[in-house]
């Protein structure tokens, strides 16, 4: 299992005359993605061993569960899932909600282990 560092310690945020912005990685190699989830549904319950996953919630909430932890993650909210860890995300809502998602490492969709899922693949 890869040993990555958690990014939320090193995000770069940058005051400016007309707002501000924040930096989540700068020259690395990695997977980035807008995941939406829609009411009623969640993804599967499951484990990467090369990739950890930074997640920021854009519009929420989300129910999140990483290893022995579950939540509500609300708009803003920032998430580490490092390798190797249990995790899933669901939307117990009546809107769609989504997160950016930032895969650090190697990013193959083969490296998922689905301990549960609801539509049985």
């Amino acid at each position: 299992m890869s040993n990555l560092p958690d990014p939320r310690r090193s995000i770069f945020v940058s005051e400016r005359p007309w707002g501000r912005f924040e930096q989540f990685t700068s020259n690395q190699t990695t997977t980035v993605k807008i995941v939406t989830v829609a009411p009623g549904h969640r993804l599967s319950l499951q484990t990467h061993e090369y990739r950890g996953e930074f997640w920021q919630v854009l519009d929420g909430p989300l129910d999140v569960t990483v290893g022995d932890r579950s939540w509500t993650a609300g708009t803003g909210e920032k998430v580490w899932v490092p390798p190797g860890a249990v995790h899933r995300m669901g939307n117990s809502g009546d809107a769609p909600a989504r997160i950016l998602e930032i895969g650090f490492g190697d990013f193959d969709e083969s490296d998922i282990v689905r301990l549960e899922d609801d539509y049985r693949r």
